[in-house]
C-alpha cells in the first residue's frame, strides 16, 4: 500500500466509524474508483485499533465514574445504577457478536457487493430520518438502563454485519425510535462501540495469527495514529454538532451517497 493510499484510507476509517454514514461505503468508493487493492489485514487491525484507542480516551471520564460508581459501597443507588448500565452494554453486544459469529462468511461471499451497499447506505439512511422524528425532547445525555431497551438496539446493531449500513447509525436509529434524545442515543451508540470493535480487533488478532508483520510496524502504527486522531475529532464534533442541527444532515448526505455509489456500480 502506497503512502497516499494508507492516509486517505485511515483518514476515511477514522472520520466515518463514529458517524451514522457507514465507513464500509465510504472505504469502498474510493477503492472502486481508483482501482486501490485490498488493503490487507494488518491495516484493518491498525484502524480498528486507533479507533478503539479513540473512544476509550474520549470517554475516559465516563468509563471512570462506572468503574468507581461499581466498587462505591456508601452509595448504592450509583453502584446498582453503573451495574445496571454496564449490564446493559453487555446484552446489547450479544446480538453483534451471535449474528457475526453465525453468517458472517455468508455476508463476505454474498453481501459486500457494491449495490448493496448502496441500498444499505439508502434505505437504513431514511430509517435514520424517520426514527429522528420520534427522538425524545433534546437535553443533556442521560444512561440507558432498560434492559428491554438495550436488547432492542442490539438487535438492531447486528443488522450493522450488513456493510452499509453504519453500526452507529443503527444504533441512534433504534435508540429514537424508543423514545431518547439524540444526545443519549449517542452516548449509549459510542460507549457500546468499545466493546464491539475490541471484540472485531481481538477476533482479527486470534484468527489471523500473521496480520502484524514485522516489516509494516511503520504503516501499521501511522494508520492506527491517523485513525486515532481522526475518530477522537469525530466524536467531539459530532456530539456537539447534533446537538445544534441534528441528523437530517447525515440522512441527505448519506442519500446522496448512495446515488453515487449506484451510479458508479452502473458503470462498471
Amino acid at each position: 500500500m502506497d503512502t497516499v493510499q494508507l492516509v486517505v484510507l485511515a483518514l476515511i476509517q477514522g472520520l466515518s466509524e463514529f458517524l451514522p454514514i457507514s465507513s464500509s461505503a465510504h472505504l469502498i468508493l474510493p477503492s472502486q474508483v481508483l482501482g486501490w487493492s485490498d488493503q490487507g489485514l494488518a491495516f484493518d487491525v491498525a484502524v480498528h485499533a486507533g479507533t478503539l484507542f479513540a473512544v476509550l480516551i474520549y470517554y475516559r471520564s465516563t468509563l471512570k465514574e462506572l468503574l468507581f460508581a461499581v466498587t462505591r459501597r456508601n452509595d448504592a443507588v450509583a453502584s446498582a445504577g453503573a451495574l445496571r448500565e454496564i449490564g446493559c452494554l453487555g446484552i446489547a453486544t450479544l446480538p453483534v457478536m451471535l449474528v457475526g459469529f453465525l453468517f458472517m462468511e455468508f455476508i463476505d461471499a454474498h453481501l459486500r457487493g457494491l449495490t448493496t451497499i448502496a441500498w444499505a447506505t439508502l434505505g437504513f439512511g431514511i430509517l435514520l430520518g424517520v426514527a429522528y422524528r420520534f427522538r425524545g425532547s433534546d437535553g443533556d445525555e442521560q444512561s440507558i438502563t432498560r434492559v428491554d431497551h438495550a436488547l432492542i438496539i442490539g438487535l438492531a446493531q447486528a443488522l450493522a454485519v450488513i456493510p452499509g449500513t453504519s453500526r452507529s447509525g443503527i444504533t441512534i436509529t433504534a435508540a429514537s425510535f424508543l423514545g431518547y434524545n439524540i444526545a443519549t442515543s449517542a452516548r449509549f451508540s459510542f460507549l457500546l462501540s468499545i466493546p464491539v470493535i475490541g471484540g472485531a480487533l481481538l477476533l482479527m488478532l486470534v484468527t489471523q495469527t500473521n496480520a502484524l508483520d514485522a516489516g509494516l510496524i511503520f504503516e501499521t502504527v501511522t494508520a492506527m495514529a491517523i485513525a486515532g486522531i481522526s475518530a477522537y475529532m469525530t466524536i467531539a464534533f459530532f456530539v456537539g454538532l447534533v446537538t445544534r442541527v441534528g441528523m437530517m444532515p447525515f440522512v441527505v448526505y448519506r442519500v446522496l451517497l448512495a446515488v453515487a455509489l449506484l451510479l458508479v456500480a452502473s458503470a462498471t
